[in-house]
């Protein structure tokens, strides 16, 4: 079998909600970046692209983005949607593309707007029509047993609360990811995996004075006796992110150097209702496949769409904190859907170029109960 390899990749800005990308199509603002990577290392010969999407107008719109970009008709491109999840497994299926030896270049990753996502509605002979308002809804029903707008957020205050999780153990993690991410802006950290796009130049959701005073005023999202906030809770935002991945034979042919080998893939699932879960669950079980544990890792990365999911890593490995989310995480960007998995991934390769290379990890849980995660291997 092939070995999978990651040349390099790039993000845009992570923007939030009806800021700067807010009539600016993910498509076009991704077409741009797709553009620019490809000149950034002189690709050639492109066997495919995937991309994931999680609220967009759907269709195939990683097809539409490659278009819009300039790419070769004859370059097939198609879309996942595994809602937060997405991007990381359009990852894993490109490393699978070039394990079956089907493929020698591939590029792989996610783009999201969330300010146009647009509103659905069931068709009247859907049972569920009458379960809203003239039958329009934004978010997609994940659980058999559950169809509610607010079935992320439930879920991860229902994991708060079977962990008996304090709402100043979430506020730490707040505080420090906004620390982080802006002592990371401030020493120029991400510039070079961070595509500037027209006068968009740099993330708008890290704050500087991120502070426990300006957490304790923001109102309770799911109302008296819960924990979640604006601040322990992950913005909503727009942005992209693309990865390109190469088999041996494409990089020694073209006289380039890859950054990382991806080692392993993980995909798992557990329960719907706590979907918080899936991070730690699918990076746990990744590493038992392959015979590993924490402690064998450099860098860390766990897409933070709820603090509770930095509580559960700190509490189950509190020795290995350093190595967590060391720029900070989604708490402090955002989370651009079905971006997110292929944010991680870049911030993780910026973590192991800063230490020297070593195993890094990332997981992503995704809605539904599911979560994908990723070992890779730096090269220095």
């Amino acid at each position: 079998m092939s070995e999978a390899y990651i040349l390099g990749g790039m993000r845009t800005p992570i923007v939030v909600k009806n800021g700067a990308f807010a009539r600016r199509a993910p498509e076009d603002f991704c077409a741009v970046l797709l553009r620019a990577l490809v000149e950034r290392y002189q690709l050639k010969e492109i066997d495919q692209i995937i991309c994931g999407n999680a609220v967009g107008t759907g269709g195939n719109i990683t097809r539409l983005m490659a278009l819009k970009a300039g790419v070769d008709e004859s370059v097939p491109a198609f879309t996942v949607d595994m809602q937060c999840a997405s991007a990381s497994l359009s990852i894993e299926l490109a490393r699978a593309k070039i394990m079956s030896g089907e493929a020698d270049l591939v590029i792989a990753g996610g783009l999201e707007s969330s300010s146009l996502q647009p509103m659905r509605v069931y068709d009247k002979a859907d049972c569920r029509y009458n379960e809203q308002t003239q039958g329009i809804y934004k978010v997609a029903q994940f659980s058999p047993w559950e169809n509610d707008p607010l079935a992320m957020l439930r879920g991860a205050e229902r994991v708060g609360a079977a962990e008996q999780v304090t709402k100043e153990e979430l506020d730490y993690w707040t505080l420090r990811s906004h620390k982080l991410a802006y002592e990371a802006k401030k020493n120029g950290e991400l510039e070079n995996i961070i595509l500037p796009i027209g006068e968009i130049d740099s993330d708008d959701g890290i704050r500087e004075r991120m502070s426990q005073r300006l957490l304790d005023r923001l109102p309770l999202l799911l109302g008296e006796g819960t924990h979640l906030t604006a601040g322990n809770a992950c913005l909503i935002n727009d942005g992209a992110a693309l990865v390109v991945l190469s088999s041996e034979r494409y990089y020694k042919k073209w006289g380039q150097k890859p950054l990382a080998r991806i080692c392993a893939a993980r995909s798992w699932g557990g329960d719907p209702a706590q979907s918080p879960r899936g991070a730690m669950r699918t990076a746990d079980k990744l590493l038992e496949a392959k015979g590993l544990c924490y402690e064998d890792l450099t860098a860390i990365e766990f897409n933070e769409a709820f603090a509770v999911i930095d509580v559960l890593f700190e509490r189950a490995h509190p020795s290995l904190i350093d190595r967590y989310n060391v720029f900070g995480g989604a708490l402090a960007y955002g989370h651009p859907y079905g971006a997110s998995g292929a944010i991680i991934l870049l911030h993780l390769l910026q973590a192991l170029a800063k230490t020297g290379g070593g195993l890094g990890l990332c997981s992503i849980a995704g809605a539904g109960g599911l979560g994908t995660a990723l070992l890779v291997e730096g090269i220095a």
